[in-house]
Order: structure tokens, then C-alpha cells, then sequence
């Protein structure tokens, strides 16, 4: 099974659908159970709010794991419901994960005013404590390019967002390039934070990052605010 070909009916007077997906590729393992769920909630909770379980879970997952690594059992259970529903509601994961990345990447993008997208999206790399799914949108990002040609494209055009931008913090003839190389900056930052582990930067305080990384940036775009740095202890 690729999540691409056609499913069963869902079970008569519920929101389930037939438990047939075992793994991202596979049916079940005779002996392994699906996702709890309780037929009274799920009812209740209707589509929309099996949608976004579903977007919310793999939003994390994706920011954890990167693609490859989030597996449909795991998306489905940490949203608390069979994974069935995850390619009844989305077809498949790439088409879960292209989702993820435009509700993510575009809520901050859109939401975001451009002289505080740069330290919001460093903050949602740094931190993990946002409920907002943007605030790890490159976390998301970083972890997942290389998985396919699909991913890679849909990861890469929304570093073309986000540069775009932070290019208009920027009068110079040169703004993209400087533009490119403020987001490069920052993925490398998530990089050697999140990814790699990299002391002392995983365990520095955000506010002092922040602080160190958007007054040096200042001489790339100019009308970037500085960040206040923490106070003293």
C-alpha cells in the first residue's frame, strides 16, 4: 500500500474507517492493534477535528523526525486515532506532510510582520514551546530535505517564501542574495542546534542567541530590529 490506492467504505453510523494500513506501505501485522479511539468521541468530533488531530501530530512528528522517520502508525497515534482515517481525510503522507508544511510555513509568513518573521522563526527553532504549527516550520524543514525530490521541492519553495520576505528588510540592489544568506544563517543555526546537538549553542538561552544573531544580522538587513538581550543574572 502507497496511501495512493483506493480505500474501503467507512463502517456504518461512525467515523472509522476498516483498519487496513499497518505501516506507511503495508497492512497490519496479524496481532498488532491500531490506535485507541472511543466510537462515541470520534463520532462527536467529526472530520474537521480528525483533520487537525491529524495535522497537529504530524506537524510534531515531521518537526522530531523529518518525513522519512514519521511513520503513518506513529502520526495516527499520537493524534488517538486509526490510521485509516489519515489517508480517508489526506490520500497520502506526502500529501500529510505538503499540508503540514503550507499550514506551518504560510500561518507565520502571513501572520508574522516581516521585521519580526527572522526572530520568530530562530525562536520556533530554539525553543519548541510554541502551539502555533509555524513556530517549527523550518525545524521541519531542516529535518526533511534530501527525503525525496517531492519533499525537497515543496521544503525548498518554502525557503523561497521566507526569503522573499526577508528581503524586503533590505533597499540594497543585492537584497536576495543577503536575504539568502540571513535564512542560511539561521537554518545553520537549527542545524547545529537541533540536529546536531552542538554545545554550547543547544543549550543556550534563546533570548541571548537572539539577541547575538539579529544585532549581527543588522549589517545584512538593515530595518531588522534588534532583539533586546536577556537581563542580567
Amino acid at each position: 500500500m502507497d496511501g495512493n490506492e483506493p480505500m474501503a467504505g467507512p463502517v456504518a453510523g461512525t467515523d472509522r474507517a476498516p483498519d487496513v494500513f499497518g505501516t506507511d506501505h503495508a497492512p497490519d501485522v496479524p496481532g498488532t492493534e491500531p490506535a485507541p479511539e472511543t466510537g462515541g468521541a470520534t463520532r462527536r468530533r467529526g472530520a474537521q477535528g480528525t483533520r487537525l488531530l491529524l495535522l497537529e501530530a504530524a506537524a510534531a512528528l515531521f518537526a522530531e523526525r523529518g518525513y522519512e522517520r514519521a511513520t503513518v502508525r506513529d502520526i495516527a497515534e499520537r493524534a488517538g486515532v486509526n490510521q485509516a482515517l489519515l489517508f480517508r481525510y489526506f490520500g497520502s503522507k506526502k500529501a500529510l506532510f505538503g499540508e503540514v508544511v503550507a499550514l506551518g510555513g504560510q500561518e507565520q509568513l502571513h501572520s508574522t510582520p516581516p521585521g519580526e518573521l527572522f526572530e520568530a522563526a530562530l525562536r520556533g527553532m530554539l525553543g519548541h514551546r510554541g502551539t502555533d504549527p509555524g513556530d517549527r516550520a523550518l525545524e521541519t524543514f531542516l529535518r526533511s530535505i534530501g527525503d525525496s525530490d517531492e519533499i525537497t521541492t515543496a521544503v525548498r519553495e518554502m525557503g523561497d517564501d521566507y526569503a522573499r520576505v526577508l528581503a524586503t528588510l533590505s533597499t540594497a540592489d543585492d537584497r536576495g542574495l543577503r536575504a539568502d544568506l540571513a535564512l542560511s544563517w539561521m537554518l545553520g543555526i537549527g542545524l547545529m542546534r537541533v540536529v546536531v546537538g552542538k554545545q554550547p549553542l543547544a543549550d543556550a538561552d534563546p533570548d541571548a542567541v537572539c539577541a547575538l544573531v539579529t544585532g549581527a544580522l543588522g549589517t545584512l538587513l538593515e530595518s531588522l530590529p534588534r532583539s533586546a538581550p536577556p537581563p542580567a543574572a
